[in-house]
């Protein structure tokens, strides 16, 4: 069984790490270089590094603040943002990325996950979905979360997989920085419809959150910012909590 990860994510905006809620109301959460200093020491399993107005702005995510936090690590990195051809990828695996996140680029061309999985392994490719639930149904949101799309959410995350993709970084928009606990129903629903690691985002704002997504759905990592950003959760007391209950964590 793959042991469980905790994933803080930096959502940065014009070089500054923010956050905010339902995807809007961005306020400052500080010096991305310093949060990936304090997460490597803390004990964090992973580092996510999200550009989320790269695709908005039409431009590619900051290579030179890539390498800077690159140089802070020794846990595997995972970035996104306006990601959207092969050489894009090849540049930031040089600058120091271990693993990929695409989303709009992958809903508006398929292919794309299968050529990066040819081309740099399954492995660093992660697929992010952000879904929104309308209607009783799940669907697929893309541009930052402005723009609904055609897709519901359990065929696309079944589709990437299929395409090549290692791993999906699900996030609920409607449990987007409430800290009212993770999206249980679509984490589980998820998860165990697809083999391919599925990393839960949004929601979290106590320990409690991680302990039910873990036991009550298949993610095999919990990702969240705010409440490490801005130390209400310590990820030394999350992990050691989440031991004490013997959930295997890395």
């Amino acid at each position: 069984m793959l042991k469980k990860r905790i994933i803080p994510c930096l959502d940065i905006k014009d070089g500054t790490t923010v956050k905010g809620i339902n995807f809007k109301r961005l306020r400052n959460a500080g010096n991305p270089i310093e949060l990936a200093k304090k997460y490597e020491t803390e004990g964090a399993d992973e580092l996510v590094f999200l550009d989320i107005t790269a695709t908005i702005e039409e431009r590619k995510t900051f290579i030179e603040l890539v390498k800077e936090i690159a140089k802070e690590l020794s846990i595997p990195f995972t970035v996104g943002g306006g990601i959207s051809t092969i050489e894009d990828v090849r540049k930031l695996l040089e600058a120091g990325a271990d693993k990929i996140s695409i989303n709009s680029s992958a809903v508006k061309n398929p292919q794309l996950i299968s050529d990066l999985a040819k081309e740099f392994g399954s492995q660093c490719i992660v697929v992010a979905i952000d879904t929104k639930l309308i209607n009783n149904s799940d669907w697929v949101h893309i541009k930052g979360g402005r723009e609904k799309t055609d897709l519901k959410t359990l065929d696309w995350a079944k589709k990437v997989e299929e395409l090549g993709a290692g791993e999906i970084l699900l996030t609920s928009m409607d449990g987007d920085g409430t800290k009212s606990g993770f999206d249980l129903r679509i984490t589980k629903l998820i998860s165990e419809n697809v083999s391919i690691p599925v990393i839960a985002s949004g929601g979290a704002g106590k320990i409690k959150d991680f302990e039910d997504v873990f036991n009550k759905t298949s993610a095999t990592g919990a990702l969240a910012a705010s409440i490490f950003h801005f130390e209400e959760v310590k990820i030394q007391n999350l992990k050691s909590e989440l031991k004490s209950k013997k959930i295997a964590i890395r």
